[in-house]
């Protein structure tokens, strides 16, 4: 399992690569620039002209070339991620001048400042491909919703994924606790309810606590603090950026901090006992959160009662079922070892989540972005 996907590991966590480079005598449109740059935690190198150093040029992930730079600019080596930036709104020069250059983009500012910030971000985080990310909803209270969440986010650490667990239910009592890292330190959601712009991933990365190989977001102890559509967005986007494996525990409400959860996620599993009652009210949970997410499917839990099973719960709220969450009689104990859930890789819980990767990934390789059964 370890060996089928850690090929493609992203960088270490706080790997940064250098920042942009800007080419331009513009002290006005410098002064943007840098501005730009430092809003995107970048530090740019800055020339007047063609740089003359070896590789000047072609090393930085991304070269802002200003219009009066243009011609001293021509001949430079053809590359990707060269933008042409100014500020006349009808230049008639402006597409020849991007052609001499081999611009890729080009920018007018004020008007592309804020696609300027984020592509800006992106190229000195080295963004690729983005995590994929799973949210887990109870069907109804005490689904094991959150436990089948921590075992997804540990499994998938321990086979080399980066891999980052969100905790979005905010009476949940907080998902680190599940972990043993109630008093680890590092950041909780208090501390971003009030993040409006763009959330660097790497700095959200290394803000976390760390515990078990992974990174996790919960919430604090103390305050109470309702986290806004927009803060979701941005935090959720981050670790997007990073790849990897994204873990979202949700709650069974949706307002809109969870709708825009809802709308990142790749795939949603819906954990449902095996109980009438049950499956009655996780087809209210399915009916909201389906009004978002795409691809809601289902985790049944027995015992079951009589006349059901796990494809029976799948067909009544019709969904896919993706197998059937496994008794794992050791798991209390191992809680209170300090083991996670799905801290044995030998357990049931473990083996289940194991499964669920290497189908999920597996199809996220081949082109999709869905995850396949397990049962």
């Amino acid at each position: 399992m370890a060996g089928s996907i850690a090929w493609d590991r992203p960088q270490a966590a706080g790997a940064r690569r250098g920042g942009p480079l800007i080419v331009t005598e513009d002290v006005e449109l410098l002064d943007d620039l840098l501005r730009l740059c430092a809003a995107a935690g970048a530090e740019p190198e800055v020339h007047h002209s063609l740089p003359e150093n070896r590789g000047s040029w072609e090393q930085p992930p991304m070269v802002l070339v200003g219009d009066d730079a243009a011609r001293r600019c021509r001949g430079a080596a053809r590359r990707q991620g060269v933008m042409l930036v100014g500020r006349e709104q009808d230049d008639p020069d402006v597409w020849r001048r991007a052609v001499e250059i081999g611009a890729e983009y080009v920018l007018r500012l004020p008007d592309s400042e804020g696609w300027l910030v984020d592509q800006i971000a992106n190229a000195v985080e080295g963004v690729g491909r983005a995590a994929l990310t799973v949210g887990v909803i109870g069907g109804r209270g005490g689904s094991g919703a959150s436990t089948l969440a921590c075992a997804l986010a540990v499994t998938a650490a321990r086979a080399g994924r980066r891999t980052m667990l969100i905790d979005g239910d905010p009476l949940g009592g907080g998902i680190d606790v599940l972990l043993g890292g109630e008093r680890a330190e590092g950041m909780r959601w208090p501390d971003f309810a009030h993040s409006k712009g763009r959330v660097g991933g790497g700095a959200l990365e290394e803000s976390l606590p760390a515990l078990h190989g992974l990174r996790v977001l919960s919430w604090g102890r103390d305050d109470w603090v309702v986290v806004p559509p927009r803060a979701m967005q941005a935090v959720l986007a981050a670790a997007r950026r990073l790849g990897g494996v994204v873990v979202v525990d949700l709650p069974r409400r949706v307002d809109e901090s969870v709708a825009e959860a809802l709308a990142q996620l790749d795939l949603g599993l819906l954990v449902v006992p095996g109980e009438l009652r049950a499956v009655a009210a996780a087809k209210r949970v399915a009916s909201m959160a389906g009004m978002v997410l795409a691809d809601l499917r289902v985790v049944a839990r027995g015992p079951y009662a009589a006349g059901l099973d796990e494809r029976w719960v799948a067909q009544a709220l019709g969904l896919p079922l993706v197998g059937e969450l496994p008794l794992d009689a050791g798991l209390l104990a191992d809680q209170d070892s300090g083991s996670p859930p799905g801290g044995s890789a030998r357990g049931p819980l473990a083996r289940f989540c194991a499964a669920f990767w290497e189908r999920a990934l597996t199809a996220e390789n081949a082109g999709g972005r869905t995850g396949g059964g397990v049962s």
